[in-house]
Formats: C-alpha cells, structure tokens, sequence
C-alpha cells in the first residue's frame, strides 16, 4: 500500500549570519521543507511508498520543491502548481539568545482545497498523515484537513497526526490550535507530539498530567519525544519509555519529521493498525525511529540529511 502526507509544501530561507536580525542578515540559505513534506521526503529515502498533497506556487520555488520531492521518490500526482499564488516562504535566523527571528510569507500552501482532495484515491493508501503546522491557520487547507480527515476515518484508514505547534504562526489563536488539534487527537490511530505540545494541547502544568489526560483522550497510541531523554509511549492505558541515540548533534532540523517518517514507513510494511500491535513490535518500531531520528541530527538540513537515510540503520 502506500502513505498520503498532506500539508505545507515551503521554502525556508535561513540567515547564514549568526546571530542577525532578518533586517541585518545579508545571506540567506533555501531550503526546501515544510513539516509533512519533509515526512513524505523521509520515508521515500526509507524505500516505501508514499504521495504528498500539497499546493505550491507556479514559480521556479514551487517547481524546486516538486524536483526535490520526485528526486527521494515521492509521488507528486497530488502537488499542484498555483498559478495564482506565490510559493510560501519561511525566513528565520538564529538569534544568539536562541530567540528566533521569524517572518512567515504565506502563499501556495494555504489554497489546497477540498476540490483537490476529492480527487485523490483513497483505495490507494493504507495510512493518512496530517501534519498540521499550517493546515490549522483559516482558509482553504484547514476545510481540506477536516474534510480529509471525515474521508480517511469512514474509509477505515490509518490516520497519523502530527499537531507540529509553531509559536511564531499561531501568536493569539492559540486556543484555535487548541481545539482543532483536540479533534483531531481524538480519531487518530497514531500521534506523534513534543513534551511542549502534550502539555500544551492538553492544558495541563506538567508533562506526567499531560500524559495521563492523553491516555484518557487518545483511542490510538501516542509518542511524545524526549529529545536525549528518549520516547515516550502511551499505548493501551500504559506508558514505557524507549531510550534515545546518544549522538553528537550537527542539527536538529527534522530530526521528528524522520521519527514520524520512520513509524509509518514500518506500519505501512507490517500493514497492521497502530492498536494492533503488541508491546514488543512497538518498542522495536520507536527504537528504528530514533535512530532515524539520530541520523537526520548528524546532517545540516532535513533534506539533506534524508540524502542519507535508508532502512539499514534499522539493523
């Protein structure tokens, strides 16, 4: 079968000047991303089979974006070129306080439609992953998420959920990001969230009260990733951890969207559902995602990384 990733398709331009302002930064480094693309990317680079549904502009960004994408081996047949709209663009620099500077063009991704969902197949997928940076901001995306979402839930399919929680986006709508990922937490058969987001979504004070309203809330299995610390998984009232790589990090871009990447490449190849699976099979399948987790760290640059991402480490 095969993994539908749906969501933001962009370009990140990065400051290169360390430490600068976006008003004082002169260099700037591309690169193509976007939190479910990057997923798309990942587990195409793992040897499975997966199709992005994405918007992008018509332009030389967006076009970079669908070579890119075809070059790991995802199916675009569902990204389209909007002629209308620019490609969206991310500009960030790192500040020397670790304080992010972060201006967010938004363009292409926002206009996938629900027209465009209604063209896809879903006898052709096994799995549905949201990954929702942007897909949860108005307009046209976010009635495509829930209208995907009520389609993969009556069509019996896997469905994946990633909430990817920007600050910088989302500002005064927290509460929207709130209740929207709430919806979606409560049909999905697996959740992937940061300590940060579990507390967060959950309105709770500590991660162990985050924990168990997510054990009381989640139908399916969740993972809340620890960083050095490890995974977390909640699976059938329970949790264990499962202990991380130790590495000498280069980089952490994408180091989560190759965790998710890795969890759906190994469903999709044992084709069980998430609450299927015993104990063991889940322990072996977050330990593959930390080491995909562990290479993506090693690589400046989530799509770069993934040039060196492949199901070997799993052994």
């Amino acid at each position: 079968m095969s993994v539908l990733c749906i969501g933001e398709a962009l370009i990140d331009m990065i400051c290169t000047d360390k430490g600068s302002s976006l008003s004082e930064g002169q260099n700037f480094l591309k690169k193509p991303g976007g939190a479910p693309t990057n997923v798309a990317a990942a587990i195409a680079a793992l040897g499975g089979y997966v199709s992005l549904s994405a918007k992008v502009g018509d332009d030389p960004f967006g076009k970079q974006l669908v070579e890119v994408m075809k070059d790991f081996g995802v199916n675009t047949d569902h990204v389209h070129l909007d002629k209308d709209n620019f490609t969206t663009f991310a500009f960030v620099s790192l500040m020397l306080d670790g304080e992010r500077d972060f201006v967010f063009n938004r363009g292409a991704d926002a206009h996938l439609n629900k027209a465009d969902i209604q063209k896809i197949d879903l006898n052709d997928f096994s799995i549905i992953h949201f990954g929702s940076a942007t897909g949860f901001l108005e307009g046209s995306l976010k009635e495509a998420y829930y209208y995907l979402l009520k389609e993969a839930k009556k069509a019996n399919k896997t469905i994946s959920f990633d909430p990817n929680y920007r600050h910088l986006l989302f500002g005064d709508k927290q509460d929207l990001f709130i209740n929207c990922s709430q919806d979606f937490l409560k049909i999905a058969d697996f959740t992937k969230l940061s300590d940060e987001e579990a507390i967060l979504i959950t309105r709770t004070k500590t991660l162990t009260e985050a924990t168990e309203a997510l054990l009381k809330t989640c139908p399916g299995v969740f993972a809340i990733t620890l960083g050095k610390d490890g995974t977390l998984l909640g699976f059938k009232g329970q949790t264990i951890t499962i202990g991380s790589i130790p590495i000498q990090a280069v980089d952490t871009t994408g180091a989560g969207d190759a965790f998710v990447g890795a969890i759906l490449y190994q469903l999709d190849q044992l084709n069980k559902k998430p609450n299927d699976l015993l104990e063991e099979e889940w322990k072996n399948l977050v330990q593959n995602a930390n080491k995909a987790g562990a290479r993506t760290c090693e690589f400046l640059g989530a799509m770069e990384a993934f040039k060196h991402l492949n199901n070997s480490i799993f052994n």
